[in-house]
C-alpha cells in the first residue's frame, strides 16, 4: 500500500507497517473491566467480544483542510499505531496546482514535508515543536483504533459521560478528553495539545474533534466523520476549525 505515498513517507509507513497475516488474540475483557465506566461504556460500544486486539490501523479518507483562509479538498491515507507512531499521507491543490505530501510521527521524532508539483517544497519542518505537537496529534487520534486504547492509562473526567485517555510520548504526558453518549458512541475529544495556531509561539492550547457518524468498520465500530480545531470550547471555536473529513475505510492489523 505504500506506492503511491511519497517518497519521503514510504520509510516511515514501511517501520510502523505489520503484516497482514498476523491476527491477535481477541480483547482482553480484564483489560476493560478497571477502565472508568464512560471509557468502558465507549469500548463495549466499539470493540464487540472476540474482536482481535489491533494495534494499528490503516486508513483512507476525503474531506477538506482550510489552506491560506480556504477550504480545500484532500483525499489522504494513514497508518497509525497508539502509543507507537503515525503517518498522514495527503493531496490536496491550491491554485489550481497539485500539493502533497506528509505529516509523521515516530522513531526519531515528528516532521512535515510537502510540495507542490511534487517538486518545489512548501513546507518543511521539523524539530522538538514539531514531534511535542505529532505527538499530541497522535494520542488524540488514538480512537480510531479503540481495540489498542485499553493500553493507555486512564481516569475519571470532570464531568458525567466523560474520561480521561492518557498516552506518555517522548517522555511527557499527552491528555485526551473523550466525552461519550448513553448508547457508548464517541462523540468528542478534547485536550491542551502543544502548536502555534496564532503564530505568537509554541505553547499549550485548547484542540479538539467532534464526531458525528460512524460504522461498522472490519467488525469496529470506528467514528467515521469528523471536524477538528483549535480554540476547542472557546469563542473562537468556529474560528479555529481547519479540518473536516470522512473515514472511508479501514484495515485493522
Amino acid at each position: 500500500m505504500t506506492g503511491r505515498l511519497p517518497r519521503g513517507a514510504r520509510r516511515h509507513w514501511a517501520d510502523l507497517q505489520r503484516p497482514d497475516h498476523l491476527v491477535p488474540p481477541p480483547v482482553d475483557p480484564a483489560a476493560v473491566e478497571g477502565l472508568p465506566e464512560p471509557a468502558r461504556r465507549w469500548l463495549g460500544h466499539a470493540v464487540p467480544p472476540g474482536t482481535p486486539a489491533w494495534v494499528s490501523a490503516e486508513l483512507s479518507m476525503r474531506g477538506e483542510i482550510r489552506l491560506g483562509g480556504a477550504w480545500r479538498p484532500f483525499s489522504a491515507r494513514q497508518l497509525i499505531t497508539p502509543g507507537i507512531g503515525f503517518v498522514w499521507a495527503a493531496r490536496t491543490r491550491v491554485l489550481g496546482l497539485p500539493v502533497a505530501g506528509y505529516d509523521r510521527y515516530g522513531p526519531g521524532g515528528g516532521e512535515l514535508r510537502w510540495r507542490l508539483l511534487g517538486l518545489v517544497p512548501v513546507l518543511s519542518a521539523a524539530g522538538p515543536d514539531i514531534t511535542r505537537s505529532a505527538a499530541g496529534r497522535l494520542a488524540g487520534e488514538a480512537v480510531v483504533v479503540p481495540s489498542a486504547c485499553p493500553a493507555a492509562a486512564w481516569s475519571e473526567g470532570p464531568v458525567p459521560d466523560t474520561a480521561v485517555m492518557t498516552w506518555v510520548l517522548d517522555g511527557e504526558r499527552e491528555d485526551a478528553l473523550i466525552r461519550v453518549d448513553p448508547d457508548g458512541r464517541l462523540r468528542e475529544l478534547s485536550m491542551q495539545r502543544w502548536g502555534d495556531p496564532d503564530g505568537t509561539g509554541y505553547g499549550r492550547h485548547p484542540f479538539g474533534v467532534a464526531f458525528s457518524e460512524e460504522a461498522d468498520l472490519a467488525g469496529v465500530r470506528v467514528a467515521t466523520v469528523l471536524r477538528a480545531g483549535w480554540a476547542w470550547g472557546t469563542d473562537r471555536q468556529a474560528e479555529g476549525e481547519f479540518f473536516r473529513a470522512r473515514i472511508e475505510g479501514v484495515r485493522f492489523r
